[in-house]
């Protein structure tokens, strides 16, 4: 596997447990858009103990690399702050 290859993919959707719809955003490195949402039923079902029924995926989508960078200088700027 190439690691040009290996994209970033942001998911969001709602986890409905008691009865409850938590909403979530994830972001997940993987290949394919398949690869990632396989991960994601794996961590909440690990996490949250979820099952694939009780996660509804409202819209997965490609982050592109510019965008990566920019929340990684953010997300840096932000810990030197405090």
């Amino acid at each position: 596997m190439n690691l040009s290859q290996v994209k970033v993919f942001q998911i969001k959707g709602d986890l409905r447990k008691g009865g409850e719809n938590l909403p979530f955003h994830k972001e997940i490195r993987a290949v394919k858009k398949e690869d990632a949402l396989q991960t994601l039923y794996a961590e909440m079902g690990s996490k949250h103990k979820a099952r694939r029924f009780e996660i509804k995926v409202r819209s997965i989508e490609e982050v592109s690399t510019e965008s990566q960078e920019q929340s990684l200088e953010q997300a840096s700027s932000e810990s030197e702050e405090s």
